[in-house]
């Protein structure tokens, strides 16, 4: 690049306000959070969360199945943790209607700066580390939820680490929504079939074709020995990479329980009804994109101060608070309870146990 060119490109960092406060609009890009687990086994058609925060699996009934994993890194300077999908069965006869994509659901609010929909739609650029098993191709691409639109583009993988940086032009079809709903999806397609690689990649924001969104990619599911492993994902507007934006872990895990929380330890105090339930209010450690659903995680306990009873059930048809902030909560117990005595309810300490709160995209 000449001189001449490298100031343009930081004249229009500098105009982009790339530089200085926050300029990745990816949460958890450097996969330190994994609060449902950090190892998910025998994956086959999965849609949603099954390990990593933030990251979305999309997959559709295939043969090849897999392990995703939080896997500690040593051999790339800046990160020390990385996602990893390692094919523990192969599927080489690839249906028509197959796809497997990781994806980030975006919400409305954390996109208004790309002014999509207007004359002045800005470029975006991501920028991400991958490597695998073998040299293939897979695309990265970004999907307009709002309007049903679609851009993308290859990117390799090789056996060594290495940086891939995609720009995109901004789109002046079609606004975003300023909301809590999923308005955008950064999207990295793995495998597909016939039905999503048939056509002509959408290099250009289009009006989503299904046949061209996928084009060119090799499968995941290729053979047993086959890895992917990906980090560092930004996504950042104007049409430089900027270096990662580091945050620390507690503000990174902050983010992530916007969306889901995974509580334990002392979980909640309230009282005892007559029966078998305790009445509690659960605050949230961050509010919330949505009033949230609870589950529970093993076998919590509830003490009512006579005794302890194991947590069966939990219902959270009941008000939530002020800007999403707390829930109250009916938990049922084991045995009858002490009626209006103070109780608590708090993780089994001899086996994993915890209530969650799922406001997912």
């Amino acid at each position: 690049m000449t001189k001449a060119a490298e100031l343009a490109k930081m004249g229009e960092v500098l105009t982009n306000s790339q530089i200085g406060g926050r300029r990745n609009i990816i949460i958890n890009g450097a996969m330190q959070i994994s609060q449902r687990a950090t190892s998910a086994t025998d994956q086959s058609g999965a849609v949603g969360y099954p390990c990593l925060d933030r990251f979305r699996h999309t997959q559709t009934t295939t043969a090849g199945r897999y392990t995703v994993s939080q896997e500690s890194t040593t051999d790339l300077e800046g990160f020390g943790e990385a996602l990893k999908i390692a094919c523990t069965t192969a599927d080489t006869s690839i249906a028509a209607t197959e796809r497997f994509m990781l994806v980030q659901r975006i919400e409305g609010f954390n996109l208004q700066g790309l002014e999509k929909g207007f004359s002045t739609a800005k470029s975006v650029t991501a920028s991400f580390y991958v490597k695998g098993h073998d040299s293939a191709t897979y695309v990265v691409g970004l999907y307009d939820v709002d309007n049903d639109r679609f851009i993308g583009q290859t990117f390799s993988v090789t056996t060594s680490w290495a940086r891939q940086t995609v720009t995109f032009a901004g789109d002046t079809t079609g606004k975003i929504g300023n909301d809590n709903t999923n308005n955008l999806e950064l999207r990295f397609y793995i495998h597909a079939g016939s039905n999503y690689t048939s056509g002509t990649l959408d290099t250009s924001w289009a009006t989503t074709t299904n046949a061209n969104t996928a084009v060119g990619i090799n499968s995941i599911f290729e053979s047993t020995s086959a890895t992917f492993f990906l980090t560092g994902v930004q996504l950042e507007l104007g049409s430089q990479a900027t270096p990662f934006e580091h945050r620390s872990f507690g503000e990174e895990l902050g983010l992530c329980q916007r969306y889901f929380e995974y509580r334990t330890g002392g979980i909640s105090s309230g009282i005892a009804n007559s029966g078998s339930t305790v009445q509690s209010t659960l605050s949230f450690h961050v509010t919330k994109r949505a009033a949230p659903t609870t589950a529970l995680v093993g076998t919590p306990i509830g003490n009512d101060g006579t005794q302890e009873q194991n947590v069966t059930g939990i219902n959270n048809n009941y008000n939530i608070g002020a800007q999403g902030t707390l829930i109250d909560l009916a938990c049922s117990l084991s045995n009858t309870t002490s009626p209006k005595s103070p109780a608590l309810i708090y993780s089994n300490p001899a086996t994993p146990s915890a209530i969650t709160l799922d406001a997912e995209l």
